[in-house]
């Protein structure tokens, strides 16, 4: 039988044309090599990866637990060594095979070597079929579970595989990665912020994968757990202590240099080490080089903690600017309570308007104008009737904020409570020739209709 089936193979083998490939650059970036598909000899290629092929299904049907892989593994070896670019699936099996063969490897020398095998079959597969960002991904993170202690070879493997995949790495990779950076530090063979680049990139990839995959539970999931593990690894390194020691050197040694200040200011504003002088002399630097609404925008923030509130507003407009549509109502709604502390109140709620828009959802623009209204409320009356009718106007806009988000309504609900017990009395209302639910228009800067109300 397995003669008729040779002889088969021997015909099939004739009828092929010389079916020649050529081989992609390899990992050491060796020029490109005109190779037979089958090797040298055809027929002992195709009869070799039958023999495997046929041996290894058995033990695949069996879950990789009976002992046909034995078989596989002479035949398998023959394919490697002679025909390396028959076919891809010769890779795919055998790491399976040698990672077998590990596992049940005599002695340490014998699983020694079988780990040389295992990286050569990642490193050939390559070169004969490319796939190299993958490939290497799949290569360093065997190799980080077969011998940690080769981190540093790891460390170039893994960076090689995420700067080739970018968003389509793999999680362990990403994972892997980290690690292997960290041993790096900790054993002082590659500088401590190192691990900021790599986090911020590999958090940039996970993101990407959180967003492609929203629908996705099973691997969203995944990607969540790969982000925990990305985090813990980082966390020694996260503190702001940490960060202005490395950062603050960096920054006297190279004030102008623009992509270390994006830098300084992505990762301490990501880590929330904003109040530190640090923060605002990278911000203030960059917008000095290169100037563009995100600086201008950040140093308008700066600015408002310093309770600066004018100096603020003049970085704050070009918030108009700002692709990010959250930024923008963001930037009106600082230059809104900028106006206010500077009791410029037109303008303040011409800005939260603007930021309303911006984003419908959000109440904060309307607490301000709410609170604005309040405030005016003794100026804008001439008696003690007119003087308390901006209220009502005050708790319209605190009703709607909590009609619009939920998430202030504690916080609208207190104001409420509070300026309902300013309303004018019943008999004020009575003495203006006016009743409860009428229409009225509160005048002076606020021009604005309502009900009539009595404090209750």
């Amino acid at each position: 039988m397995q003669s008729k089936v040779i002889s088969i193979l021997i015909i099939f083998i004739l009828s092929l044309s010389a079916g020649y490939l050529y081989a992609q650059e390899n990992v050491a970036g060796t020029p490109q090599e005109k190779i037979s598909k089958y090797g040298n000899d055809s027929v002992k290629c195709i009869i070799n990866l039958s023999l495997y092929l046929e041996s290894y299904k058995q033990w695949k049907a069996s879950k990789y637990k009976n002992i046909s892989v034995k078989d596989a593994i002479k035949p398998w070896r023959w394919v490697f060594n002679n025909c390396p670019a028959s076919r891809q699936s010769v890779y795919l099996d055998g790491i399976k095979i040698t990672e077998w063969r590990i596992k049940n490897a005599e002695n340490e020398e014998e699983k020694e070597k079988l780990i040389d095998t295992l990286m050569m079959v990642y490193d050939k597969r390559i070169r004969y079929f490319n796939k190299e960002g993958y490939v290497l991904g799949r290569k360093g993170v065997d190799l980080y579970s077969y011998r940690p202690q080769d981190y540093e070879e790891i460390y170039k493997i893994l960076g090689r595989s995420v700067d080739l995949d970018g968003n389509n790495s793999y999680p362990d990779v990403l994972v892997f990665y980290m690690r292997a950076a960290k041993k790096m530090i900790d054993e002082g063979k590659a500088p401590e912020d190192v691990i900021f680049d790599i986090y911020d990139k590999c958090s940039k990839i996970i993101d990407h994968n959180l967003k492609k995959y929203a629908d996705n539970e099973r691997k969203k999931t995944n990607w969540v757990n790969v982000k925990g593990n990305i985090d813990l690894t980082f966390e020694p390194y996260a503190t702001c202590e940490a960060l202005l020691k490395i950062y603050g050197k960096k920054y006297s040694e190279t004030p102008e240099d623009v992509d270390l200040l994006k830098k300084i200011i992505k990762i301490l504003d990501k880590k929330k080490c904003t109040e530190d002088q640090l923060y605002f002399d990278a911000t203030l630097s960059l917008y000095e080089l290169d100037p563009s609404p995100e600086s201008a925008f950040l140093i308008g923030k700066m600015l408002m903690k310093k309770e600066e509130y004018l100096k603020a507003t003049k970085y704050l407009k070009e918030g108009n600017k700002l692709e990010d549509t959250d930024d923008v109502a963001d930037s009106y709604l600082l230059l809104a309570s900028a106006y206010k502390q500077l009791k410029n109140f037109p303008v303040a709620r011409t800005y939260a308007l603007k930021s309303l828009e911006a984003r419908p959802d959000d109440g904060h623009p309307l607490i301000i104008i709410g609170d604005m209204y309040a405030e005016s409320a003794s100026n804008c009356g001439t008696d003690e009737f007119t003087k308390k009718v901006a209220y009502w106007a005050a708790v319209d806009k605190f009703y709607r904020a909590k009609s619009i988000d939920p998430e202030i309504a504690e916080v609208a609900n207190s104001r409420i409570a509070t300026y309902k017990a300013y309303f004018p009395s019943i008999d004020k209302i009575f003495f203006n020739n006016l009743n409860e639910g009428d229409d009225y228009t509160v005048e002076c800067w606020i021009n604005e209709k309502t009900k009539v109300r009595a404090a209750k």
